[in-house]
């Protein structure tokens, strides 16, 4: 089960077992066990009930049904006896019970599963398999260094959790954590090996997630930068307020303009010139270009 096995579920696979031995065959009796187990919603989702609200209307779910939130969420899996046994004991809603265990899943080393689909989904950091720089363009980019700025990210956000930072740190803090590849990446000195280890920047340009290769790749084109996906990336996922869905009809960008080579600014400059694009990239490229001094795989730079 996915959800704690009440003193119900307990009594109907009985009656089913019962049920089969009753006409004599052991086998039909798991049988139709083991068939109630497949079929019942309650194996197959993690039921909750209303506990006879009315509909949209906020309720208390009941002890063991947050176990099974907390569990799920925080460790990707089902609660264990300790957690079980105080929901069953009705204690889990007491709030010094409830930070209590939070605070003791949190310190379990399954909490890391709260890094790897928490923070994966949250950041795009699962976009990053994905991406493909331009090989001719960004010849020093290779899986190796790929799974090194995810690693990064994982380890920055699993350590302002463990250790209780302040949100703003993931904006501001001005550490990180990087091997050898990474660091040579970044032009940080005196990083050896594979391993992974905790530096603090000097350079305040890579502060917090914005600073991070992870981030910036994934926010990217394959073969240059994108001041549209950037912003739209803070506005989304940092700043919780996503930009409305584009007009039907907007033109692509240009690549340049007059004959000339224009800079990805003066190109955005002229998409806002249409009133119908202006609407939401006057909020978006001012973030996005912001971030322009990083090229497309997260390298400083200081000309386009």
């Amino acid at each position: 089960y996915r959800r704690p096995v009440t003193d119900a579920d307990l009594e109907s696979l009985l009656n089913f077992y019962q049920a089969g031995r009753n006409t004599g065959n052991f086998d039909s009796g798991i049988e139709n066990a083991l068939r109630l187990i497949l079929a019942n919603p309650k194996f197959i989702f993690r039921a909750e009930s209303d506990a006879g609200a009315a509909a949209g209307e906020a309720h208390r779910v009941n002890d063991l049904e947050l176990a099974s939130r907390l569990s799920f969420f925080l460790w990707s899996s089902i609660p264990d006896e300790a957690l079980i046994n105080l929901a069953a004991q009705g204690k889990l809603k007491d709030p010094a019970v409830l930070e209590a265990q939070v605070k003791r899943m949190l310190a379990d080393p399954k909490a890391e599963s709260l890094v790897k689909n928490f923070a994966s989904q949250w950041l795009f950091l699962r976009n990053l398999q994905s991406a493909a720089p331009d090989v001719a363009t960004f010849p020093n980019f290779d899986d190796n260094l790929r799974q090194s700025m995810r690693r990064e990210t994982e380890l920055f956000f699993e350590n302002a959790l463990r250790e209780d930072r302040g949100v703003l740190d993931l904006l501001n803090a001005n550490y990180t954590f990087v091997n050898e590849r990474l660091a040579r990446h970044y032009g940080i000195p005196n990083v050896y090996g594979s391993q992974f280890r905790r530096v603090t920047l000097a350079d305040e340009h890579r502060w917090g997630l914005l600073g991070q290769g992870s981030v910036l790749t994934v926010t990217s084109y394959p073969n240059r930068t994108s001041a549209v996906l950037r912003g739209k990336w803070i506005l989304e996922n940092i700043l919780g307020t996503p930009p409305p869905s584009p007009p039907p009809n907007v033109p692509a960008l240009k690549e340049n303009g007059d004959g000339k080579q224009l800079s990805l600014r003066q190109l955005m400059e002229q998409h806002r010139a249409n009133p119908s694009c202006a609407t939401c990239h006057k909020v978006m490229d001012p973030l996005g270009l912001s971030l322009e001094n990083f090229d497309a795989i997260g390298q400083w730079r200081t000309k386009e």
